[in-house]
């Protein structure tokens, strides 16, 4: 879906934003001539951000080893294709293209992209009939009339679920209304309202342009980057000790020596404290690390032999009673050959699907399905599903500002300690935090910092 199409009427850019990769990367300085005279750094994390600081920081000629705790590169970009489609498991569309750096990176990678377009939906409600244009063009100019009122009234302590229900008691239990809430808010967000900051859930920056979905598969984009750089796969660092002149890395019962690391890990996997650190880190960081969220985001892709819904249609909405559920369907059959729909849990309901077996998962969806297209249709054929919470690589999808963090925050998580140690990641990117491209730019930013060391 377009993020922020609800929730920002305007983008507003900063002027990187029409800049290449190639140009992005030496926005810091002219660094062409640099001379790391054997300087070595760890990259911990072989997801797009800390890729990208690889890549760069190879190209300048340092000593570069990157640790990847999964069998495989990319992190949370992960890409099924078991079924004889590319199931994006995480990430899966190009937020903003023009100007956007992965845009240029997915197409030197082989990337194949499909102009998405958020008018073609169809909103269906419980009774099996739809909404009407006019009904769904009013409910989402009100919507974002809602969304400027809680971000006016909103403070740092009060989530944005209470700032909105005391604001709009009748709409909290609306129908369509917790469609728009789960299907633009939290989908964009990744964050369920009742945890989700009423202050600075929208902060950020935004790249213009209609979203794109990659078709035939994200890790094209991540297997580009991860080439030529040692990588060494299934290593899980346990703990960094960075208080002597090279830094230790402790990976797989292993010691490595750095000059410097990149910890490129997600906000999850700080949060649940998979990695030590000695000395501990400074407090401020330890405060961002605590006061922000990360959130949960499942997809589940359904395949049939024939489809049985308008194939013209990319999107298809539903609006059940229980916020989150299987409200929002993305018909795959229209770049793809293949007959499927994508559907997704969201909000604290994404959490609750991770303990329901295969069979009522499908059940629940097909109950959504059966009422709008009727009780004959047949169950699918095929069936894929995500439990990103339960992720211990992750424990989550993508951060958000939640109750009592500010944006600030998220430069704080970006802090440099002790000329050492680096952090990377889409968390660390205030302007776009919850983003391919913000994790990129992370990366790079962070190669950038090191070699303006030298």
């Amino acid at each position: 879906m377009q993020r922020r199409k609800f929730i920002k009427d305007t983008a507003t850019g900063l002027p990187l934003l029409f800049l290449t990769p190639t140009l992005l990367a030496g926005c810091e300085k002219d660094n062409e001539n640099v001379n790391p005279n054997g300087k070595s750094v760890v990259v911990i994390g072989g997801g797009i951000s800390g890729l990208a600081a690889a890549k760069k920081l190879k190209e300048k000629g340092f000593t570069v080893i990157v640790l990847e705790a999964q069998e495989k590169v990319g992190g949370r970009i992960r890409t099924d294709r078991s079924l004889g489609v590319a199931f994006d498991e995480g990430a899966s569309w190009i937020h903003g293209p023009k100007g956007n750096p992965i845009t240029s990176l997915a197409s030197q990678a082989g990337a194949n992209t499909f102009l998405t377009s958020d008018d073609s939906v169809e909103v269906f409600n419980t009774n099996g009939t739809a909404y009407t244009d006019n009904v769904l063009t009013n409910a989402e100019n009100q919507f974002n009339s809602a969304l400027n009122a809680v971000r006016s009234a909103g403070t740092q302590t009060k989530s944005f679920q209470t700032v909105f229900n005391s604001l709009y008691p009748t709409q909290a239990n609306d129908k369509l209304w917790k469609y728009m809430l789960s299907a633009y808010l939290e989908f964009d967000t990744g964050g369920d309202i009742s945890k989700l900051s009423s202050k600075f859930f929208d902060d950020e920056e935004e790249y213009s342009g209609e979203d794109v979905i990659i078709t035939n598969g994200y890790d094209k984009v991540t297997d580009f980057l991860a080439t030529g750089l040692d990588i060494r796969l299934n290593t899980r660092v346990s703990s960094i000790n960075y208080a002597n002149t090279k830094v230790s890395i402790i990976a797989n019962g292993n010691n490595i020596e750095a000059d410097y690391v990149v910890v490129s890990v997600p906000l999850g996997v700080l949060k649940n404290n998979a990695i030590s650190f000695s000395p501990a880190l400074p407090t401020n960081k330890i405060n961002a690390i605590s006061n922000t969220n990360i959130g949960n985001v499942n997809k589940f892709l359904l395949v049939w032999n024939t489809p049985f819904w308008d194939t013209k249609l990319q999107y298809i909405g539903y609006t059940p009673d229980t916020k989150g559920k299987f409200n929002y369907f993305l018909n795959i059959k229209k770049f793809t050959p293949s007959n499927g729909l994508m559907t997704f849990a969201l909000g604290d309901y994404a959490t609750v699907t991770e303990s329901m077996s295969d069979s009522q998962i499908i059940n629940e969806i097909m109950l959504h399905l059966k009422g709008i297209y009727g009780n004959s249709i047949p169950n699918p054929s095929n069936f894929l599903r995500t439990k990103w919470g339960q992720n211990i690589n992750s424990y989550g999808t993508y951060s958000y500002a939640t109750n009592n963090s500010t944006s600030a925050d998220f430069d704080t998580l970006a802090n440099v300690v002790d000329n050492k140690v680096f952090f990377a990641g889409e968390h660390t990117e205030r302007d776009y935090r919850g983003t391919v491209h913000g994790a990129y730019l992370s990366g790079i930013r962070e190669a950038d910092k090191i070699i303006n060391l030298l």
